[in-house]
């Protein structure tokens, strides 16, 4: 049974991202937002949901090195896979305004969500937790960039650089307005329903294999819940929407620390457990090469093999969990 959760909750993630991708382009062109701004708030939130609920459940059921591990392990296969795997389907080009602002976001994030987690080494007594001040203060953060982002849309800014197969897109016939929100509502559901069946199917053949908790939480579930991020990515970046498929890493990252860890922490403390300050390095060192391969050379593109090496970098990180597992 656990194997067929799998490829149904596969299927459904990849109906559902394609679903949402076509109705929040048609949204952000019928609103006159960027794709950008919609990747950073619709998109995102939607594609972070799983994470969101996953979390949510395992704190409350006890297992909170589920919790810890499944925004840690997301984040770090948002960056070096679903930032990989898009930069070899194409070369991702990032404009100013996103490497100056919300990368640095995601930076930020990781690098608190790291201290929080290296009290002891850092000379601060007492478990390694995330608790409820912790929880506020996260939770602050992410509604400091909620309003960074909606004064972004009502400026205008954030829009990317032009693109052929975008410029296709934008000259068909506009959705309807009703139709925009069903398949952003239908896609939603699909990718959160589907994320749940996969996330489900995969951590019952990772219990039957005697996979610990804290590496199902890193690994499994993390790619579980983050498939809806890989499969809106992809799908956004063929359709000539580098804007979502840019915009939904980087809000999804911000969420899952600032909203996911902020929101579930300040409801219940989440203590680490196994979650090591090796796991919290990896994925700090994720953003900063994210924001690093955009800088390099002053082109602000991530190229096919910088997106290789970002791939090689997350099956190394893999390799290794299973290795200590």
């Amino acid at each position: 049974m656990d194997y067929l959760w799998l490829v149904l909750g596969l299927v459904l993630i990849l109906v559902g991202a394609n679903a949402l991708t076509d109705g929040a382009s048609a949204l952000a062109r019928k609103w006159g937002v960027s794709d950008l701004v919609i990747g950073l708030t619709v998109v995102a939130f939607g594609t972070s949901a799983p994470e969101l609920s996953i979390s949510m459940i395992s704190a409350f059921k006890g297992s909170a090195a589920l919790a810890v591990g499944n925004v840690v392990g997301s984040n770090i296969f948002n960056v070096f896979m679903i930032i990989g795997v898009v930069a070899l389907v194409r070369p991702i080009v990032i404009v100013r305004s996103v490497m100056e602002n919300e990368i640095p976001l995601v930076a930020l994030a990781s690098v608190a969500l790291l201290a929080i987690g290296s009290g002891p080494f850092l000379g601060i007594p007492g478990e390694r937790v995330v608790d409820r001040i912790d929880g506020i203060l996260l939770l602050l953060f992410f509604m400091v960039f909620m309003r960074y982002t909606f004064s972004q849309a009502t400026s205008g800014s954030g829009d990317g650089p032009a693109d052929p197969t975008a410029e296709n897109v934008a000259a068909k016939a506009p959705m309807p307005m009703w139709k925009s929100v069903v398949w952003v509502v239908a896609g939603l559901a699909g990718l959160i329903y589907g994320g749940d069946r996969f996330v489900a199917g995969a951590s019952g053949i990772a219990r039957s294999l005697g996979m610990s908790e804290a590496v199902i939480g890193l690994t499994i579930v993390a790619a579980g819940t983050s498939l809806p991020e890989l499969a809106t990515s992809v799908a956004a970046a063929l359709k000539g929407k580098p804007g979502i498929a840019i915009g939904n890493v980087i809000g999804s990252n911000i969420f899952n620390i600032f909203l996911v860890l902020g929101l579930t922490s300040t409801i219940i403390p989440l203590p680490f457990g196994a979650i090591g300050v090796a796991d919290l390095l990896v994925m700090t060192v994720a953003a900063f090469l994210f924001w690093f391969f955009g800088w390099r050379f002053g082109k602000r593109t991530v190229t096919r093999w910088e997106g290789g090496f970002l791939v090689a970098c997350y099956v190394g990180y893999i390799i290794w969990q299973v290795a200590m597992a």
